[in-house]
């Protein structure tokens, strides 16, 4: 199984490397931007979870 993705990721890399280098640029720019954007909501969703609970665990403590 390993090895099967490892030799699918080969083809991939090799595919890309062998495209001019503006698709090159384009198709990571259409792969990376979601990718990065879609990371930032997700680690802003969390970091405002974690300080929601800490908020509301240090106003029950003060009660």
């Amino acid at each position: 199984m390993l090895r099967a993705v490892a030799d699918w990721w080969d083809a991939v890399e090799l595919w890309l490397t062998q495209l001019p280098f503006g698709f090159q640029v384009l198709l990571a720019t259409v792969v990376l931007v979601p990718l990065c954007w879609g990371t930032a909501v997700l680690s802003d969703r969390v970091v405002d979870a974690a300080a929601a609970r800490f908020a509301a665990r240090r106003a029950a403590r003060r009660e």
